[in-house]
């Protein structure tokens, strides 16, 4: 069955949701507007119970179908995340972002008014069995807070047995859905790399030990780890995306910092990645005379997608765009989701839905894909209606 009528009725509802989010950016855990706004929507629909404050800022809603079970599954959870990005924007729309520097660059904002569009659909008819937890999340980018809702008790706390994301991905066209089992997105670790060597003179560089120079090296040799160390046929990369070091022309820095990030699809060449860059960046150091320490910091694990979920999203995904516009053997991508926490808690995984040709995540010039809001939010319900049928 494709866009559900009673979602189409209310398009123009959502997309004035997502346009406010958007006009109103939050980072991290501090998405205390965002927050209460959800809130207070879901409370205006009806749903059972509304909780605030779960995993610092995150909210979940209850919603109560009225249909008799029979057994299996009867308490699913579905999760949109709420946070922005540190990011200009550079469109110019009527919604544009308020808040100089931060931007929804990655589309939160279209996911959390799709499944409060999809929240108010399931409380309006609870046309289903068992139970649905819709669950709003903060600090996706980069803070963890799936993490820290599955440790505040969440998936016990509300009896969730499958859980549920989704997310937009642009050059993916719109009407179509995207996902494949096993590993679907990276691991992401974060990396710090402090250089101390000897300050000088830039016209005496003897007598000194450039920590710009060492800074250098050790970036290219990082390279090796990937095309020498990690067998062809995984996945690693490994990218310095900062490198920090001096102040002036005639002066060789005393010391210099480096960060970037390492990600991996399984836990084997994680480790490998950890131990190979700790030898490089210390060895490389060694070899021009400085000493450099590597902070390697584990984040965001693998999103594993489990099987069984696995198919059965692509079947529902297949209720509302047919079975040819479901892609179920998606290559895996090398970003990474904190929606991975959730799923190292309970069975379920993470479905990509198409935004059409739009620049990419994490651009200044990115924009929700309206027309995407009834696909996705109908996808929540037939979800919902499909895991528990009566």
């Amino acid at each position: 069955m494709p866009v559900l009528n009673r979602i189409a009725d209310f398009h123009a509802d959502i997309t004035a949701w997502r346009h406010d989010l958007h006009a109103h950016p939050e980072l991290g855990f501090d998405v205390h507007r965002t927050a209460a706004s959800v809130a207070e929507k879901l409370a205006a629909f009806g749903v059972d119970e509304v909780i605030p404050g779960i995993g610092r800022t995150g909210v979940v809603g209850v919603i109560r179908g009225r249909l008799p079970g029979k057994g299996g599954r009867q308490v699913i959870g579905l999760r949109a995340d709420m946070d922005a990005l540190p990011i200009e924007e550079a469109n110019d729309v009527p919604y544009k972002s308020m808040v100089p520097g931060k931007m929804h660059a990655c589309g939160h904002d279209g996911h959390t008014a799709m499944l409060l569009g999809a929240a108010r659909y399931l409380a309006e008819t609870r046309n289903f069995a068992g139970t649905a937890i819709v669950i709003f999340q903060p600090a996706e980018e980069g803070g963890g807070g799936g993490r820290e809702m599955v440790q505040d008790g969440m998936m016990d706390r509300f009896g969730i047995q499958e859980i549920y994301g989704m997310h937009n991905y642009p050059g993916i066209p719109l009407g179509q859905f995207a996902l494949r089992a096993g590993p679907m997105m990276a691991s992401a670790d974060r990396l710090s790399i402090d250089i101390e060597g000897v300050g000088g003179h830039a016209a005496r560089p003897h007598f000194a030990v450039d920590t710009v120079l060492v800074g250098a090296q050790i970036i290219n040799q990082i390279q090796s780890i990937v095309s020498r160390n990690v067998d062809p046929l995984d996945s690693a990369v490994v990218s310095i995306t900062a490198f920090q070091a001096g102040n002036t022309d005639n002066v060789i820095p005393q010391t210099a910092h480096l960060r970037g990030t390492a990600r991996s699809l399984n836990p084997e060449v994680r480790d490998l990645l950890e131990k190979r860059l700790h030898e490089v960046v210390e060895g490389t150091a060694r070899l021009y005379g400085a000493t450099a320490k590597l902070t390697y910091h584990r984040d965001y694990p693998v999103t594993r997608n489990h099987p069984d979920q696995a198919a059965f999203a692509a079947g529902v995904a297949a209720q509302v765009v047919g079975t040819e516009r479901v892609n179920d053997q998606l290559l895996p991508v090398m970003g990474a989701e904190d929606f991975s926490f959730m799923l190292e808690s309970r069975p379920g995984t993470m479905i990509f839905v198409g935004n059409g040709d739009s620049a990419g995540l994490h651009n200044p010039s990115y924009d929700f894909n309206d027309e995407v809001i009834p696909l996705g939010a109908s996808y929540w319900v037939r979800l919902v209606e499909s895991a528990l049928e009566a």
